[in-house]
C-alpha cells in the first residue's frame, strides 16, 4: 500500500495515478470503525470487479479541529499511523491523506469534485450516508452523486446499527470514557489499542513486588475511563498479558493531576525503557480508587492481576 500527502491546490507531483481508474472511500475514518470498514470494503470491492485502484482518502488534521469546531477533536480513537495499518488490512492499495487548512475547506462542492477527486483519477467514490463537503458542509453524499454525473460513480453506505445507536466515532469516544469497553469494541469490530514508548516512572512498583511499565503515548489518544484494565501488550513483536492502571496514582500523588498508564506484564522481568509498546484494552475491571495504606494496595493489584489472568485466560 502507498501513502501520497496531498494538499490543495494539487500538483502533478502529487498525482501520480492520474491516469488511472480510482474507487475511493472519502472520509476522515476516526477509530475505523465498523462503519467505516463497511464503506472502505465497498469501495475495495468495486474496484476488484471493475478493474481499478482501491484507495481512501483522508484528511489531516481532524476538519473540526480546524475549523474550531471543538477542541474534543484534538484527541484521536486512531492517530494517521494506525490508520493507514488498518486500511493496509482491509486491502487498499493507495492511500491520499490530504492536509486539512482553511483554503481546502473554503472549497465549494464542485470545487471539490472538479479540482480534487477528478484530477486524482477517481471514478467510483464510497461514502458514508452522513458524508458532508465542501465549505460549511453544503455538499452531502447525493449532491456528491449529482456532481459526478457520467465521470463518478458514487455508492452511499446505509448506517449500521448497534443496540440502537448508529455506529459511528462518537459513539465509540463514549463508550470508552464511561468505562464501557465491551461495547467500545463492538463498535470497533477489534480491542482498542494505543501505541507509546516505555519512559522511567517513580520505580514504586518495582520495590512492592509489581513492576510496572510506564507508557508515554505517540498521539493524543481518546483516554478511556480511569481505572483499571486487563491488557494484551506487544514489545519488539511478542505478545504479554497484563493489568494496566490508567489514572492518578491517588495513593501516592497529592498534586499530580495529568493521568497515567502503567503496565504490571505477567511473567516479565526486562528492561524495556525507551521500547515501543502497543496496549489492547481487553477488559474493565474497577474504576481507580485510594487506598489507606500501602498494605492494602499490594493485596488490591494482585487481586486484579488474578482477576485479569482470569478473563484474558478466557479470550
Amino acid at each position: 500500500m502507498e501513502i501520497i500527502s496531498l494538499s490543495y491546490p494539487l500538483n502533478e507531483i502529487e498525482l501520480p495515478y492520474a491516469d488511472k481508474r480510482i474507487s475511493v472511500a472519502i472520509g476522515h475514518f476516526d477509530g475505523v470503525h465498523r462503519g467505516h470498514q463497511n464503506v472502505i470494503r465497498e469501495a475495495v470491492s468495486f474496484a476488484k470487479e471493475s478493474n481499478m485502484l482501491s484507495a481512501v482518502l483522508t484528511f489531516s488534521p481532524h476538519p473540526k479541529e480546524v475549523l474550531g469546531q471543538g477542541e474534543h477533536y484534538f484527541r484521536c480513537l486512531t492517530p494517521l499511523t494506525r490508520k493507514t495499518e488498518l486500511f493496509a488490512a482491509l486491502g487498499v492499495d493507495l492511500v491520499f491523506v490530504m492536509r486539512f487548512d482553511l483554503r481546502f475547506a473554503a472549497l465549494s462542492p464542485e470545487q471539490f469534485v472538479s479540482e480534487v477527486l477528478l484530477p486524482l483519477g477517481v471514478r467510483h467514490a464510497a461514502v458514508g450516508f452522513d458524508f458532508t463537503f465542501g465549505s460549511r458542509g453544503m455538499g452531502n453524499a447525493e449532491m456528491l452523486r449529482e456532481l459526478g454525473g457520467s465521470e463518478l460513480s458514487v455508492h452511499i453506505e446505509q448506517p449500521l446499527i448497534e443496540s440502537g445507536t448508529k455506529v459511528s466515532s462518537t459513539y465509540t469516544r463514549e463508550s470508552l470514557e464511561s468505562g464501557d469497553l465491551d461495547m467500545a469494541c463492538k463498535l470497533l469490530g477489534r480491542p482498542y489499542d494505543v501505541t507509546g514508548t516505555v519512559v522511567h516512572g517513580d520505580g514504586r512498583g518495582r520495590t512492592i513486588g509489581f513492576p510496572t511499565a510506564n507508557l508515554e503515548l505517540h498521539a493524543p489518544y481518546v483516554a478511556p475511563r480511569l481505572g483499571v484494565y486487563a491488557i494484551s501488550a506487544w514489545i519488539d513483536g511478542a505478545a504479554y498479558d497484563g493489568v494496566l492502571n490508567h489514572g492518578m496514582k491517588p495513593t501516592f500523588n497529592k498534586t499530580d493531576v495529568v493521568p497515567v498508564m502503567e503496565a504490571h506484564l505477567f511473567d516479565f522481568d526486562r528492561d524495556i525503557y525507551g521500547k515501543e509498546m502497543k496496549v489492547q484494552f481487553r477488559h474493565f475491571i474497577r474504576p481507580e480508587q485510594k487506598f489507606g495504606s500501602i498494605k492494602e494496595l499490594i493485596a488490591q493489584i494482585a487481586a486484579d492481576s488474578d482477576k485479569a489472568r482470569s478473563l484474558l485466560a478466557k479470550i
